[in-house]
């Protein structure tokens, strides 16, 4: 199993990218939030990997963070999910944003994503309920800087709340920008509402 991956970036195709380890040029296929985050050509980059061995192929999946593998992994796990509908997800949103439309049993964000129908959507949140890990836990990638996540509780549990609510990730992300930051959960439940409320 090759769980890890460190080398010079020679090739950029999206989704595609080849890795020279000790001149060895892996082909790895990334997701696009990982692929926006590579530096340029020469570049020196680590990633976490998956994998797959097929009849007719090996295949082997870059992820610039743990969480991102780890979630890549429950997805295929599904009846119906393979790495490349997997790759699709993540390349439509990342780990983060796929747990908060878990959690937020938002169905019509999951069926945004290319390959992805209602059924398809609702299999998936009936499958990863409660089984992705936390917010942001391992966000860091492997020598290099952080992604984009989101800010820590209590603020996640504020938009956990809204989305649970019925808001849809856009609505809850622009009352969240309106809550003070120190704002505790109650508090901050009832200012985003009040907000909510005015739209």
């Amino acid at each position: 199993m090759i769980g890890r991956l460190s080398g010079t970036l020679i090739e950029k195709q999206p989704p595609q990218i080849v890795l020279d380890v000790g001149g060895v040029g892996y082909e790895l296929d990334v997701p696009m939030g990982t692929f926006y985050d590579l530096p340029a050509l020469g570049g020196q980059v680590t990633l976490f990997t998956h994998y797959v061995v097929r009849e007719d192929a090996h295949l082997l999946y870059g992820f610039a963070t743990r969480s991102e593998r780890d979630t890549f992994r429950s997805l295929i796990k599904i009846s119906g999910i393979g790495p490349k509908i997997a790759l699709a997800i993540l390349s439509g949103m990342n780990a983060d944003e796929l747990a908060l439309a878990i959690a937020g049993e938002d169905t019509a964000r999951l069926a945004k994503v290319p390959g992805i129908g209602k059924k398809t959507a609702e299999r998936l949140v009936l499958e990863l309920r409660g089984k992705l890990g936390s917010l942001s836990a391992g966000s860091m990638p492997l020598g290099g800087k952080a992604l984009p996540a989101l800010a820590p509780s209590p603020r996640q549990d504020i938009l956990h709340a809204l989305l649970a609510l019925g808001y849809n990730e856009r609505e809850a992300a622009a009352a969240l920008k309106l809550v003070p930051e120190e704002t505790g959960v109650n508090d901050g439940i009832k200012l985003a509402l009040k907000s909510l409320a005015k739209v």
